[in-house]
This record gives structure tokens, sequence and C-alpha cells, in this order.
């Protein structure tokens, strides 16, 4: 690593990252982990099965949309649906700062509970644990889930192909802005809602019509910039997309263009890439918009033959390369901070 110590764009899904995951990942080489993908593909006897697991820190722990217990189910789960799994059981981990409200407990279990019963997976083991105040932010959780793989399927971030078109499931950039919105109290007119939300069923209705997708993924951390980037790497390809077919709300454009940033590169948490032969392209449309998670789903690129790399043709017909969003990141960081202490000062 360059630096010798953390900071936080090393967790925001940009270049410092991957670097940073590159450097652990080296600790413990294997085939399975080396492909990168949102789960780990594997074998006990004839049966094809598929493990993650992710913790969440988020703050606030609340927000328009829902909050850090449906959140951590719905990314779990989402990460076992985007290798093309059913989602079986789950364990659930807390780590909670002394003086968080049981109040707010008790409603972020009963979050869980929902959300779990909607995706229809269950909740087998857990744990929990206190730690002192001011060593925690009020409650960390951590889920790990199990699920099954259909022996047709094949679905990793390593199978882009020369022609594979690139579906987005709806508008992006709605999760981080709401949070950016909630976080720093502005005063917008209009509320944005976070996306948070449970995508199994929507990847079920995609591979019911299609079995030969190639590659699934949730643009989460780093958002469809960092997504894509991570396919083009581990497929060795080029991706191609178009600005103006990316979906993206009024709502979040306007918040975007007053502070300077892109949704491509902001976080989403009920969003999905799908990327399949051309020849499945509309079949796969067709099944996503007849889903409520879906009914915004656009194709907005194309995988081509060439050096990896991301390039978005912007409105005036000119290409851009699409690169880490490190110094995004950052500046983010930056204005956020400044912000505040503005804030504080006026107060």
């Amino acid at each position: 690593m360059i630096n010798k110590t953390i900071d936080l764009s090393y967790g925001a899904g940009g270049e410092k990252s991957n670097l940073l995951i590159k450097e652990i990942k080296q600790k413990f080489n294997n085939e399975i982990l080396n492909k990168m993908d949102d789960a780990g593909l594997f074998a006990v006897g004839d049966k094809k099965l598929v493990f993650s697991t992710d913790s969440f820190v988020i703050d606030p722990v609340f927000f328009n949309g829902g909050d850090i217990g449906k959140l951590s189910v719905c990314g779990t789960v989402n990460d076992i649906s985007m290798m093309g799994a059913k989602p079986l059981v789950m364990s659930l981990a807390m780590i909670i700062e002394e003086g968080f409200s049981q109040n707010d407990l008790l409603k972020i279990s009963s979050s869980i509970a929902q959300t779990a019963k909607r995706a229809g997976i269950k909740i087998i083991t857990g744990d929990t644990k206190v730690v002192n105040k001011n060593k925690a932010d009020k409650i960390f959780i951590n889920t790990s889930a199990i699920g099954i793989v259909g022996k047709d399927i094949n679905i990793s971030a390593s199978n882009a192909c020369e022609g594979d078109d690139v579906i987005i499931s709806g508008n992006i950039g709605d999760h981080a802005s709401a949070i950016m919105m909630h976080r720093n109290n502005f005063n917008f007119k209009t509320k944005i809602k976070s996306d948070c939300d449970i995508l199994n069923g929507l990847v079920s209705d995609i591979l019911k019509t299609c079995r030969h997708v190639h590659v699934l993924r949730d643009p989460t951390r780093g958002g469809v910039s960092a997504v894509l980037n991570e396919i083009s790497q581990s497929s060795k390809v080029s991706v191609f997309i178009e600005e103006k077919e990316i979906p993206v709300s009024n709502a979040v454009k306007s918040f975007c263009r007053v502070l300077g940033l892109e949704p491509i590169h902001m976080a989403n948490e009920g969003k999905l890439i799908s990327i399949q032969p051309h020849q499945y392209t509309e079949k796969v449309l067709k099944a996503m918009k007849k889903n409520p998670l879906g009914k915004n789903a656009k194709i907005i690129g194309k995988i081509v033959k060439g050096k990896s790399g991301v390039w978005i043709k912007t409105p005036l017909g000119s290409y851009r390369k699409i690169v880490s969003s490190d110094l995004l990141i950052n500046f983010i960081f930056y204005v956020f901070s400044v912000l505040k202490s503005f804030y504080n000062v006026s107060a």
C-alpha cells in the first residue's frame, strides 16, 4: 500500500479499496477467492453452493427507505443472488455500543426479521457483543449466507464476452443520495428515498427467462463505475456505455448537480447489472420490466474486445474513460466535512 495507515477512502469501493483487498487477499490465495465474485462458489457432492459474508456500518442507522437491519439482509441476500443462487440460510452478528437505545435495537431486529421473511431466508445462528462507549459507531452488523446454484447456471464477473449487452435494472444513485442528504441535513424540497431492497426475486425472474446470463452484479460501494471496472478486469474485456441511456431520477440529478457529483460513482442497494449475449437481451429486459424492481431497466452498453477498461459516450458523442472514483470520494469527504463545520458554526 502507498500509505502506512488506512483512511476512509480505502473502504469506499474505488481503486484504494481494490489495492487494500488485493494485499489482504494474497495472504489467503486460492482458486475460489481469486475469482473475486460477490460470493464463493464451491461443491458439496453434486450440489453447487455459494457462501458470502458482509459487514454493515452506516450513519444514520435509520434512513429514508430503510435501516441498518434491512440493509444487512438485503446486502447479503443480494450477493448470494448475484451468483444466480437461491438463498437458503444466514447468520447474524451484532456489535453494539454501550448506551445504544434498546428500542432502536428492537426496531432493527424487527426489520431484519421482516426482510429475511420477504427474502425467504432463515436466520439459523448468530452472535451479540457489547463494547464500551465510543468504541463503536452505535451498532455494527455482520451477516453471512449460503445459497444453492442450479447445475446449468454459470455466473461470474469473469464471464463477460465480446458482443454481450449490459443492462441496469433501474435508476442509480438513490441510496447514496438519500444517505448523504439525511446525514448532512440538507434542506432539499425533495426527499430522496434509498433503493435498499432484496433482489433474489428479480434474479429468479431473469433466470426463468434466460439461463445463459454471463454476469450479475449489484453496484453497491463505488457504484456502477466500480462494478463495471471490476468486470472489465476480471473478464479482460472493454466496456462501452452510453451516458444518455443510464437511468437517473430527476431528484438525484438535481442533488448531484448541486454538489458536483456523478451518479455513476454512487452506491446503490437495490439495483443489479445483467450481462448476457445479445440474442437474449430483449428477453431479459422484458422479464426485468415486469418486476417492480426492474420497471426502469435499460440497456446501457456493450462488451467489446480490447484492453480492459470502461468508456462512457457523452451526449456530445465523445468518449471518456471511467476510472477510479477515489478522487471523487476524497472530494466528497472534504466537502461534507466543510459543510458540517459550517452548519455547526452557524448553529
